[in-house]
């Protein structure tokens, strides 16, 4: 039993050069490969930034610059596993370059999640449930993401008539089919090949043509800010603050999270003998120590895009600049949700909006069913996963009832406001605590485990919600609207 630990470290298909420091920290060597990987990536990406910008390098040069260094640190993480990274997306090109315009997004999404969900099935029943964390699976995703948003825009952009399409979809349309180095530039760049976000075609572009900032700041309306030309913002001060979220999460995972592990939710021993409560709590802190991951994982990727000076958002009114365009998630704002929504709408945003700009926006029917399911797909073969989404269904659309039967009698009064925050505060934790329980147990087994020790609890609640209480669609209009409003508010705040 004593090697079992030391075989764990060496299973990996990538580099094993970094194995001495696996040992030494008792990492497994695939995540010291990810992040060293991303440490090597934040370093390039300020040489890219101050030796390849778009004053001193061609844009040839940084397309291909940018695709090589990403496609060596998909190859020195995942050795040969890396070729289906390379696969997907030289078949996808094919695709791009022969397939109708009037089709060409239906023949992406399909071939790209299908290749997606054969790689997800051989991870499952090879790997055994995630012995390697970080596997090839994970930047697979991305690139998914990616092949079917330049798909779904340059469908919009070659095939539907401007009138047909939302502001924003006129504003994100593509004119033209990419070309090959463009297309691997986007799907392999080294700023997001390991970890994301995946971010808009034309945004991408831009950047890599050196016409990012300004039009971010020509659509943001600089004049009133008192500069009487185009400003130079530095990211400097944004990664600065992201590499402190940073590492506050590193040390957050390596002491807290594993304290408290998420199995032991399911665990027969604890169920018997713990009551409800105690059950709850526990789950309740569980939940919450297994965000650090996700918060170091996808602030790190977010600084190391910053660092090649991609990011920036515009400026708002009171001259602050924002470097959150391709921002993952905001913290703040997860940490206080009064509502499901408000936690999802700040939770993994870049696949929140890639789910909206593929699915949610383009259904015809069912639209919220319609996009969990695409997302859980999306994100793997687990059996937990689709436990998560399929209850998140019933606790979103409860929610939303709630929030419009009952949100308007407590506006009268800051009291009775502060009141319902509290209310919905603590009700939104526990729903994402009862929810994300499965997508973090994986299997069935401990799912049920789980499910049955907290008695079913939300399901049952979701349910009588939905049959006794009404749905208002002119409510839900104007939430959304709201919701809208409310979210670009606090993007500019």
């Amino acid at each position: 039993m004593a090697e079992q630990p030391n075989n764990i470290l060496f299973r990996t298909t990538g580099s094993k050069l970094l194995h001495p420091v696996s040992d030494l920290l008792g990492v497994p060597l695939d995540q010291v490969n990810f992040l060293a990987c991303q440490l090597c990536a934040l370093l390039a990406a300020f040489w890219f930034r101050l030796y390849l910008s778009p004053n001193k390098a061609s844009t040839t040069i940084r397309h291909a610059v940018a695709t090589l260094l990403g496609a060596y640190f998909a190859i020195f993480c995942f050795g040969w596993y890396s070729f289906h990274i390379f696969t997907m997306v030289s078949i996808c090109y094919c695709i791009m370059l022969k397939a109708s315009i009037q089709n060409l997004h239906r023949y992406s999404l399909i071939v790209a999640m299908g290749y997606l969900i054969l790689c997800q099935v051989s991870r499952v029943y090879i790997f055994n449930y995630g012995l390697l964390s970080t596997d090839f699976s994970g930047p697979l995703m991305i690139i998914t993401q990616k092949i079917t948003t330049v798909a779904f825009q340059v469908h919009d952009g070659l095939y539907r008539k401007d009138e047909e399409l939302t502001s924003e979809r006129q504003r994100l349309a593509v004119k033209a089919r990419p070309t090959l180095l463009e297309y691997l530039s986007y799907n392999l760049n080294f700023l997001s090949i390991l970890a994301g976000p995946c971010s808009n075609y034309k945004d991408y572009i831009s950047f890599i043509e050196g016409r990012h900032i300004a039009m971010k700041l020509l659509e943001r309306n600089w004049k009133p800010n008192g500069y009487n030309r185009l400003p130079e913002p530095s990211p400097t001060g944004a990664i600065v603050y992201k590499l402190f979220i940073t590492t506050g999460s590193l040390i957050l995972f390596l002491s807290f999270t594993k304290a408290f592990p998420i199995i032991y939710i399911a665990d027969d021993k604890f169920i018997k003998e713990a009551s409800f409560l105690v059950r709850l709590s526990y789950a309740y802190i569980a939940m919450q120590a297994a965000r650090p991951k996700y918060y170091f994982a996808w602030t790190l990727a977010d600084a190391i895009n910053n660092a090649a000076g991609y990011g920036f958002n515009g400026i708002d009114a009171k001259g602050h600049f924002h470097w959150d365009l391709i921002s993952n998630l905001n913290i703040w704002n997860i940490e206080t949700a009064t509502s499901f929504k408000m936690y999802i709408d700040n939770w993994n945003i870049q696949t929140a909006a890639w789910l909206k700009r593929v699915c949610y926006d383009r259904a015809p029917h069912s639209r919220t069913a319609l996009t969990f399911f695409l997302s859980a797909v999306w994100h793997g073969v687990y059996p937990g996963y689709y436990f998560t989404f399929i209850t998140a269904v019933p606790i979103t659309l409860a929610a939303r009832a709630m929030r419009n039967n009952f949100r308007h009698h407590f506006l009268s009064s800051r009291t009775k406001k502060v009141i319902y925050d509290i209310i919905t505060w603590a009700v939104t934790q526990l729903s994402i605590c009862y929810t994300v329980g499965p997508f973090l147990l994986l299997a069935v087994e401990p799912t049920f485990k789980f499910y049955k020790s907290m008695y079913f609890y939300f399901h049952i609640l979701s349910i009588l919600v939905l049959l006794v209480l009404p749905i208002k669609p002119n409510s839900v209009k104007s939430q959304v609207h709201t919701s809208n409003n409310n979210d670009n508010n606090n993007k500019e705040n």
